[in-house]
């Protein structure tokens, strides 16, 4: 039965970097959404707002390589109860396994530091700022994820982690 893992957390808590070893590792698809809204924002015919569109393209490639019994990695804020929801429907849908997995940063001036100096690798992405992470509309999820907080270990070390906690439940 394939699996959805599906990340969610704030800017600059090692999300990405964690998600995107996690699927090298599982050998699995992924999907980042930051990619998408660019490439969607890039286009001729950008609307002003891409957030939905993103994540319905997003939920839409997922449900498909699920499909085909492919692993998929989503990578995403996914900060809000329906976006939660929405991927867990795809999971079912595809007949699936969902494994929700929350990032954190414990460490308020560590998260700082990593906003402040980080660099996209995206083109054309613009990144958000400490006070945009401060304000961000993020809500915590009610249910149970695994958490994994960075704040005080590396990538190797969060994703040796969740594979632990991932084999184990």
């Amino acid at each position: 039965m394939p699996v959805l893992v599906i990340f969610s957390g704030l800017p600059a808590t090692g999300k990405t970097s964690i998600a995107r070893e996690l699927a090298r590792q599982l050998g699995a698809v992924y999907l980042r959404i930051d990619s998408i809204e660019q490439s969607i924002l890039d286009s001729e015919i950008s609307p002003k707002s891409v957030e939905d569109a993103g994540y319905r393209v997003g939920y839409s490639v997922a449900e498909d390589n699920l499909r085909l019994k492919q692993d998929v990695v989503a990578d995403s804020v996914n900060g809000w109860p329906v976006t939660r929801d929405t991927w867990l429907g795809v999971a079912k849908r595809a007949e699936a396994v969902a494994i929700e997995v929350e990032i954190v940063c414990s460490d308020t001036v560590e998260h700082r530091r990593r906003v402040e100096s980080r660099v996209s690798d995206i083109p054309g992405l613009k990144l958000p700022t400490w006070q945009d992470i401060q304000t961000h509309d993020y809500l915590p999820s009610d249910r149970q994820p695994i958490i994994i907080d960075t704040a005080r270990q590396s990538v190797e070390q969060s994703v040796r982690c969740l594979r632990d906690a991932l084999s184990s439940g």
